[in-house]
C-alpha cells in the first residue's frame, strides 16, 4: 500500500518532484521526504489521509493553506506550496533537519527549566505573530515543534484551521470525527476544542502550549485516560495539579504562567501569547542577577560597600 501511493505521487509529480522515501506518518497524512527538481531542495510532502481528503473541499482547502503560506517568523517553518496529485490532496513544506520536541522530552524527562522558558517564549512568539495574522494553529503538539539550529521552530501552521473550514458543508457526506480524525490532539487539546466550538480562537492554542509546557516541567501531561475521549472529558471539567507541587524548583513565574494557561475558561488564560513572553522575561532577568551574586567572591560586597564610604567621604 505504501509503495502503491509513492509510486502513484511520483508518476503525478514527476516534472515537479523526486519521492525519495516514506517518513513516519503524522495523525491526518502520509508523510514523504522529496526533492523539489526545480531548485534543487529537499521538502516534506504531505498527503491528506483518503477519508479525511473524501470530505473536503479542495478549492477551500487551497486557499486555507495559501493564508497560512503567507506567514513569515523565525519560529514558523512556512508552507511552499498545496494541491492534488491523482485525486489527493497534498501539501508542502521544508525539510527541517534536528530533533522535535517529543524526541528531546523523551530525552530529558523532565526538561531543564531554563529550555522550558527558552522553547515556551519561542513558540509563544510564533503563536503571538499568527494570531495578528488571524491564523490560529490548532494543533500545537511537541510533535509539531522542531529545534533547528537551537531554535525551536512550529510546524504545520494553519493546516488543522485550513481542514476545519474545508469541510463539506454536505449532510450527507461523513465527518471527520466520524472517521477518527481528530482537528487537534486529545493529550493537549483546550476544552472548547474538544467541544467543537466553531467559535474558538488563538486562546485555544494557549491552552495547548500550556499542556506542552506542563508535560516539558513535569515529565507527563495534565491529564492521562485510557481512552482520548476520557482524557478531553478531563480537560473540559478535571483541574490538573499544579506545576509547583509536582517540581517544586520550577519558579513561581513559570508554574503561575503555565497553570494559568491552563484554565478551563478561554477569558480566565492569557489572552496573547505575547504576555507569556513578557510575564517570564523578568523572571528569567531575576534569575539571571541572582546567579551572578551566587557567583561573586566573597570580598566583592564589601569591596562595594568600601567604595561607596569613600565617594561619601570626599564628596
Amino acid at each position: 500500500m505504501a509503495a502503491d501511493l509513492r509510486e502513484t505521487l511520483q508518476t503525478s509529480l514527476a516534472s515537479s518532484y523526486r519521492i525519495d522515501k516514506e517518513l513516519p506518518r503524522g495523525g491526518m497524512s502520509r508523510v514523504f521526504l522529496a526533492t523539489e527538481l526545480a531548485l534543487g531542495r529537499p521538502v516534506v510532502l504531505k498527503v491528506l489521509a483518503p477519508e479525511l481528503a473524501a470530505t473536503l473541499s479542495a478549492e477551500r482547502f487551497r486557499r486555507e493553506i495559501a493564508m497560512a503560506a503567507r506567514l513569515q517568523h523565525p519560529h514558523i517553518v512556512p508552507l511552499l506550496h498545496s494541491g492534488v496529485a491523482d485525486g489527493k490532496l497534498f501539501y508542502t513544506m521544508p525539510f527541517v533537519e534536528g530533533e522535535s520536541l517529543r524526541d528531546r522530552m523523551n530525552r530529558e524527562r523532565p526538561m531543564a527549566i531554563e529550555a522550558v522558558e527558552q522553547t515556551l517564549q519561542q513558540v509563544a512568539g510564533a503563536l503571538d505573530y499568527a494570531d495578528r495574522q488571524g491564523v490560529v494553529h490548532r494543533d500545537i503538539k511537541p510533535e509539531n515543534v522542531m529545534f533547528f539550529h537551537g531554535q525551536a521552530v512550529v510546524l504545520d501552521f494553519g493546516i488543522a484551521k485550513a481542514l476545519s473550514l474545508s469541510t463539506s458543508v454536505d449532510e450527507h457526506a461523513p465527518r471527520i470525527t466520524q472517521q477518527g480524525t481528530s482537528l487537534g490532539t486529545p493529550t493537549y487539546i483546550a476544552p472548547e476544542q474538544a467541544a467543537g466550538d466553531p467559535g474558538l480562537d488563538h486562546r485555544a492554542d494557549i491552552y495547548s502550549l500550556g499542556a506542552v509546557a506542563y508535560e516539558m516541567l513535569t515529565g507527563h501531561p495534565p491529564f492521562r485516560g485510557k481512552s482520548p475521549q476520557a482524557v478531553m472529558i478531563a480537560h473540559a471539567k478535571e483541574t490538573p495539579e499544579p506545576v509547583g507541587k509536582k517540581r517544586p524548583d520550577v519558579p513561581p513565574v513559570l508554574a503561575k504562567v503555565v497553570m494559568q494557561c491552563l484554565e478551563k475558561d478561554p477569558a480566565r488564560r492569557p489572552q496573547h501569547a505575547s504576555e507569556l513572553v513578557n510575564r517570564l522575561r523578568p523572571d528569567r532577568k531575576a534569575a539571571g542577577v541572582r546567579a551572578l551574586v551566587e557567583r561573586a567572591p566573597w570580598w566583592l560586597p564589601w569591596a562595594v560597600a568600601a567604595v561607596a564610604t569613600a565617594v561619601a567621604i570626599f564628596r
